[in-house]
């Protein structure tokens, strides 16, 4: 074989390990993008990986009709490639926000099938053309397979651990497009002398690039404007994080925090959900020497806790240090929380809840529950029988756990499943629920191995909102979102705990909430 032809089919062989990789990242972006802005975790990335690989098989089967010109084929698919995925993250939130509902999911489930599609078509295509100039058809489809696989877990590494974090989905989307039309130009020159018309590819490739190259660099900028039109308020802060999109809003005194799109407070009225979280369990502990909060990265409960000299230890159990961090530095949640991540008694870990909960072996006088909402797979998990039966076996005797479960007015049944799922433990509850202007009408459920007697709870902190004569009256619950849950037909609904094996939480909550 000429030297020539060696060097081609080297190329070839790395080639397809660097589309592959491409090709992967921009599977999971299209998922990680679904996540974001459509919600439901597994059913985007489910739909991502089933549209991709079906997009992918139709594209192989299409690839048997090409038999000519495979090297200006190949070309421009990665030029489709380049142009459509680099743009797909920046025309996904334009869609979001200025386009009638329901646009940006058919847009991001036909980008992803074309992707698929033409990433499908790649493949054969540099077979044929790896085994053209000489190269045995048992070893090269062997090769240029390995290339392609080898490369899609490299893909999956670098999107979940570099690019997400460090770049962002709009940026991540324009770079890795750019690598697509590089791997095309590099193609076309050492292919020159197979290629008619090379100016017409050339002038093609000169323009997508330029395109690209002003997305990279632009394009995040532009984005960020239309992102800003999810968001009432004008945006102060936003990072994406390993785990989340951290979004800061502002708007006079108000300064509001969203976690993946969902608010976690508000400043003009975040005491009430607060005093609520914290003090009732406070009045009914026994002791108050060791308080775990899980969740609360902002700092905001343990401000709360931190008010009782009683407490000689709080540990702080949030997943993303990104929070942790923000809430320790920006002058912001600094002004709410009053720097209580940086006091000497409060202990910062960023585990997971459920994980810390396993391997820990200490007794906790009150437990703090202040996660989010149970949106996704990784958060259900926290509102299962097997989570609340860690913390039960962490609950010091004459303890108290307060746990936030969302609203009983919006999402009644998923209220009411979550105080069906902590009483399967054993542990006794009562059930509270507080107006916040921010959320609406809010729920918690209070646990304890011991019944509880809300009368006998008697608030002595100084408090914003809550009195010890209204506390009472929170315990009362309209027929509407009571624990009387009852179809449109007359029928009662049965309540079941949500487990680890039927973590049918994550879908009652989607339903509830969808028209919200």
């Amino acid at each position: 074989m000429e030297a020539s032809n060696i060097r081609k089919s080297h190329f070839i062989y790395w080639a397809s390990g660097i589309v592959s990789i491409c090709g992967i990242i921009f599977e999971v972006l299209f998922g990680a993008l679904g996540s974001y802005i459509l919600g439901d975790g597994v059913k985007q990335y489910t739909l991502t990986i089933s549209l991709f690989l079906t997009g992918m098989g139709i594209g192989a089967s299409i690839s048997e009709k090409v038999m000519k010109q495979l090297i200006v084929t190949f070309v421009w698919i990665e030029f489709m490639v380049a142009l459509i995925g680099g743009f797909s993250s920046f025309t996904m939130f334009g869609l979001t926000a200025f386009a009638p509902s329901g646009t940006d999911a058919f847009f991001l489930y036909l980008v992803t099938f074309t992707i698929g599609a033409l990433t499908g078509l790649e493949l054969p295509i540099l077979i044929r053309k790896a085994n053209e100039i000489g190269v045995e058809l048992n070893r090269s489809t062997a090769r240029v397979l390995f290339s392609d696989y080898a490369g899609g877990l490299i893909g999956g590494l670098l999107f979940a651990f570099y690019l997400r974090p460090q770049m962002g989905m709009v940026k991540s989307a324009f770079f890795v497009a750019c690598i697509n039309l590089a791997v095309a130009l590099v193609v076309l020159y050492l292919f020159r002398s197979e290629i008619t018309r090379m100016r017409i590819h050339v002038t093609a490739g000169t323009v997508i690039a330029v395109l690209l190259v002003a997305g990279l660099f632009f394009g995040e900028e532009m984005a960020f404007t239309f992102e800003q039109k999810l968001y009432k308020d004008p945006i102060i802060h936003m990072e994406d994080s390993a785990y989340q999109k951290i979004v800061l809003t502002k708007e006079q005194e108000d300064t509001r925090l969203f976690l993946n799109g969902s608010l976690q407070f508000s400043s003009s009225d975040e005491y009430r959900y607060h005093e609520m979280l914290v003090h009732p369990a406070m009045a009914y502990a026994s002791s108050h020497q060791n308080v775990l909060v899980l969740g609360g990265g902002d700092g905001i409960a343990a401000k709360e806790l931190l008010k009782y000299d009683t407490v000689d230890q709080i540990s702080l159990v949030d997943l993303d240090p990104a929070v942790t961090e923000l809430a320790k530095n920006n002058h912001h949640l600094l002004s709410l929380n009053e720097g209580s991540l940086s006091d000497d008694r409060v202990d910062v870990r960023n585990e997971d809840a459920f994980n810390y909960l396993e391997q820990s072996d200490q007794f906790y006088d009150v437990i703090i529950v202040d996660l989010p909402d149970p949106n996704n797979e990784s958060l259900n998990k926290l509102y299962t029988r097997e989570f609340y039966s860690l913390l039960r076996n962490h609950l010091a005797p004459g303890g108290a756990a307060m746990v936030q479960a969302t609203s009983p007015v919006f999402a009644t049944e998923v209220y009411w499943t979550i105080d069906k799922t902590v009483r399967e433990t054993g542990l006794n509850t009562a059930n509270f629920n507080v107006d916040i202007p921010s959320f609406g009408n809010w729920g918690f459920v209070m646990a304890s191995r011991d019944p509880i007697d809300v009368e006998d709870i008697q608030i002595d902190m100084d408090t914003r909102y809550l009195t010890n004569e209204m506390l009472p009256a929170l315990t009362v619950f309209g027929k509407d979102e009571d624990g009387e849950i009852v179809t449109s037909d007359g029928e009662k609904v049965t309540i079941k705990p949500n487990t680890l094996i039927d973590p049918h939480l994550i879908q009652k909550y989607e339903k509830a909430w969808q028209n919200y």
